[in-house]
């Protein structure tokens, strides 16, 4: 199976499914730039810069989608969906269930999101609880390539609106244009597994709403997404070499959530740790604690989550967003098998 990035494993899904159904369009900000050989492929047709306004070529999406196409719109930072909210919160989420089914609205939104660049609170936000928090949209956060090819080619496939999301750290094409610029004297966290991997041409859907359990362990539960899978899988490697078996599940989809393998989980081990590079409040930690409590169990209960704003330092920053050592002082706590670190 040939090895590919994981940014290179979303334009190879994309190519796949526009070969397929001429009625898929790419367009954005840079698109014939960011996507030159999708651009080569399809041509300027299918493949269209925009002007700097989310807000207006989001809602064409929408329009677009109406009128028969299938639009992936590429919105270059998932921060920068605050001046095209309308369009999602008001429009494509809801299309659906005012026409009580009448019109769907198949948008794939694509956005990098996610910080440990050094770009600062405004450029390096995850956004996904915020977003899964809206009826009406399906959100998806890969952690491998293969997961996101599979899942963007389920996303081209749904009938609704579906927000993918790609992790900076993870995508290399992400990584140079907005972080390192051609610069050789950076150097960036980059989980190995999670940038490079194998993946199948052509590809496979890959389930929405279907989590990936990861590693399997009895001692507790860890459950993440995008970077923090990889965190949450060093960590347990740490608690592994102190006797502590962790299992660790990738959620891959934040709406809708697969409640049901978190649960599962949680019933065999006991404890549930939430690993969330979003914010801690009114996010997928709450979310998932309040699964596991309507599901009728009663765990010990920890996340280690970003809190406040992200500092454009990267020193800080680093220390602000989850790490392998906050992770496995949270785990210990639970597990109490050790002081924390």
């Amino acid at each position: 199976m040939p090895s590919c990035s994981f940014s290179k494993a979303v334009d190879q899904a994309l190519a796949q499914a526009m070969a397929r159904d001429d009625r898929i369009v790419v367009f954005g900000e840079d698109v014939p730039m960011l996507r030159p050989e999708l651009f080569a492929r399809f041509g300027a047709r299918r493949v269209l810069g925009t002007p700097i306004s989310e807000g207006a070529f989001v809602g064409a999406a929408v329009g677009a989608a109406m009128a028969g196409l299938r639009p992936v719109v590429e919105v270059m930072m998932v921060d920068f969906i605050a001046v095209a909210l309308d369009p999602i919160l008001n429009h494509m989420a809801k299309l659906e269930a005012f026409s009580d089914g009448k019109w769907r609205c198949p948008v794939v939104l694509r956005a990098a999101c996610g910080a440990g660049y050094g770009d600062g609170g405004q450029h390096g936000q995850a956004l996904w609880g915020l977003l899964g928090g809206i009826p009406g949209l399906t959100v998806v956060v890969p952690s491998t390539p293969l997961d996101a090819a599979g899942l963007m080619l389920s996303a081209l496939a749904a009938d609704g609106p579906v927000i993918f999301l790609e992790h900076k750290l993870l995508s290399e094409s992400w990584l140079e244009f907005l972080g390192r610029g051609g610069r050789t004297t950076v150097t960036f966290d980059v989980p190995p597994e999670g940038a490079t991997g194998e993946v199948p041409d052509p590809c496979s859907p890959t389930p929405i709403g279907s989590a990936e359990t990861r590693r399997s362990g009895g001692d507790l539960t860890i459950a993440s997404l995008a970077v923090g899978v990889h965190r949450a899988l060093a960590a347990a490697e740490a608690l592994e070499r102190r006797g502590i078996s962790a299992e660790v599940i990738d959620l891959r989809t934040v709406r809708p959530l697969d409640r049901a393998t978190v649960t599962s989980s949680v019933a065999r081990t006991g404890r549930l740790l939430v690993v969330d590079e979003d914010v801690r409040e009114m996010g997928i930690s709450g979310e998932l604690a309040a699964s596991v409590l309507e599901a009728g169990l009663a765990p010990r209960y920890r996340r280690v989550c970003t809190e406040g704003t992200l500092p454009y330092d990267r020193a800080r920053e680093a220390q602000a967003l989850p790490h392998v050592a906050q992770i496995v002082a949270a785990a210990l706590e639970l597990t109490e098998a050790r002081p924390p670190l």
